[in-house]
């Protein structure tokens, strides 16, 4: 299948890459031109000058947010033929991807939210979670696209992919706040950064914060694992959105935004989402690392 997509990030360039080598004809483009050069040096992978020369049966957008998405999608769907499928497996608003796919139905295109979970390496081998959400026989339609990038969850109607995919940043946002949390307390008890993760990691406390991001990301002092901090703030922020929407009480949600955003205030505007320990142990006058 011919599939054109758009943005060459930490995750996007490893998902063209992955298209192609399922046996996929993969047309890229982004603004970053090293990142183009990048993925187009890759077999099955082609460059295109523009975003209107995406126009394939399945357009793949990896963006920051649902306004590039229809920047995007405003480009490319004149030039797409009815029945094509745009699939949208970064992280936006619900309400975006309902009006983007209000939009694309005018062209007779349909739109799938399917945004993922995992890192750049599961991109790469295809071994992303997918948030798929749409209409059965959408879905249907772009199954061989979402099966090669990873295992996709079908979780419901449009929108239902990215409001799942707010949710679980802002569960993840919070497992990584309250690890750092404990382990600076313990830190300043006089216990060993790796033997309070070896005994968590044994026992209920364990999460992928525990398990993953502190050992492989703040431990090493690299601080290094992909995603942005902004984004993961944007992110809180919907997921936020979606609990006032519910009115129900969500004084974890409120907490860990109000977190989140006094560290995004502080910390450098490339900040990667683990350094919101840093921050918190510049607070605390301490550091996990040994």
């Amino acid at each position: 299948m011919r599939v054109g997509f758009a943005g060459l990030g930490a995750m996007g360039g490893g998902m063209c890459r992955r298209l192609a080598d399922t046996g996929h004809e993969v047309s890229v483009f982004d603004l970053d031109a090293e990142a183009v050069r990048r993925a187009a040096a890759h077999p099955g992978v082609t460059a295109v000058p523009a975003v209107p020369d995406l126009a394939a049966p399945v357009v793949v957008t990896m963006l920051p947010d649902g306004a590039a998405v229809r920047q995007v999608a405003e480009a490319v769907l004149t030039e797409l033929e009815p029945d094509a499928l745009i699939i949208d497996t970064g992280s936006s608003a619900p309400a975006d991807t309902l009006e983007l796919g209000r939009r694309a139905a005018r062209f007779g295109v349909a739109v799938v939210d399917a945004p993922v979970s995992g890192s750049p390496a599961a991109a790469r081998a295809g071994e992303l979670t997918l948030m798929a959400a749409g209409d059965t026989d959408v879905l249907d339609r772009a199954e061989e696209v979402l099966s090669a990038l990873g295992r996709p969850h079908r979780v419901g109607p449009p929108g239902a992919g990215h409001a799942l995919k707010a949710l679980n940043n802002l569960l993840s946002a919070v497992n990584l706040a309250a690890v750092a949390e404990v382990m600076l307390a313990g830190r300043a008890f006089g216990l060993e950064p790796a033997v309070m993760l070896e005994v968590i990691n044994a026992s209920t406390g364990r999460n992928h914060a525990s398990q993953t991001k502190l050992p492989d990301h703040v431990l090493t002092g690299t601080f290094d694992s992909g995603f942005a901090l902004r984004l993961m703030l944007k992110d809180i922020r919907i997921a936020a959105g979606l609990q006032a929407d519910a009115g129900g009480p969500a004084p974890l949600g409120t907490a860990c935004r109000e977190l989140w955003e006094r560290a995004g205030a502080e910390l450098p505007a490339g900040a990667d989402n683990v350094e919101v320990v840093r921050w918190l142990e510049d607070a605390a006058g301490r550091e996990l690392r040994a």
